[in-house]
């Protein structure tokens, strides 16, 4: 099989703008590089945090994030791409950071097999953080 590796995750959202301002603001991303798409009507960015990527579009005319991809338990029940997640190395001192940061918090975990956390980004999209046991 052909090896591949991750590129990046991508999220739509209503204001280009705004979104690379939270991402900046409350991740740490920059931006890499703006661009239209013409076929797809989209405003995108790309934006990086070290070897991470992600892509935000802001589609012409596109409809708002349903209410049930709000919320972790209620999106599990619809088929389809569900989040990215990225890894954290203290999950506390990151939850502590995005509350200093007026982060939207929508789920956290402790169970036995890992802890982690979701938030929302300024659209309402979903992005895990998790904390790998031993890691």
């Amino acid at each position: 099989m052909t090896d591949f590796t991750f590129h990046h995750g991508g999220v739509s959202v209503p204001s280009l703008d705004a979104a690379i301002e939270w991402y900046g603001r409350v991740l740490g991303f920059e931006v890499e590089k703006r661009f239209y798409i013409e076929a797809a009507r989209s405003h995108t960015a790309m934006v990086r945090k070290g070897p991470l990527r992600f892509e935000i579009f802001e589609v012409e005319g596109a409809a708002p994030l349903p209410e049930d991809r709000r919320s972790v338990p209620r999106d599990l029940k619809t088929h389809g791409n569900k989040h990215v997640a990225f890894r954290v190395e203290d999950l506390d001192a990151f939850l502590a950071e995005m509350e200093q940061k007026g982060a939207d918090v929508a789920f956290v975990v402790r169970e036995a097999f890992g802890k982690g956390c979701f938030i929302r980004d300024c659209a309402g999209n979903l992005i895990e953080f998790v904390e790998e046991p031993g890691a």
